[in-house]
């Protein structure tokens, strides 16, 4: 298990967006994202890419979350885990920002 910036219970009322420092392109299998700011490109596979249009398009983490459950037929708990992880790696590398919360 690995030490996460934002646990599920800390992560699931925030929302996800993506900093206007970040570009992407979505390409036939795969998704490259530039940090102008560190002059990085990233690459997430077509579910990273489909989990991130998700998750800026939910107006919760929580709510990405179950309509990816839902997407996936795959336990909530499941994604909720993957979520985590995935929410955390970019975060770490600024692809992403992540509210204060809903409340």
């Amino acid at each position: 298990m690995f030490m996460t910036e934002f646990p599920w219970e800390a992560l699931r009322r925030r929302k996800v967006s993506v900093p206007p420092h970040v570009v992407y392109r979505e390409l036939a299998n795969e998704t490259v994202l530039l940090n102008v700011k560190t002059s990085t490109y990233h690459v997430v596979d077509r579910i990273g890419a489909r989990f991130l249009e998700v998750l800026v398009n939910a107006p919760s983490v929580d709510a990405a979350g179950e309509a990816l459950a839902a997407e996936y037929e795959q336990p909530s708990e499941r994604i909720a885990d993957d979520l985590v992880a995935f929410c955390d790696g970019l975060h770490e590398r600024g692809l992403i920002e992540i509210s204060s919360g809903q409340g």
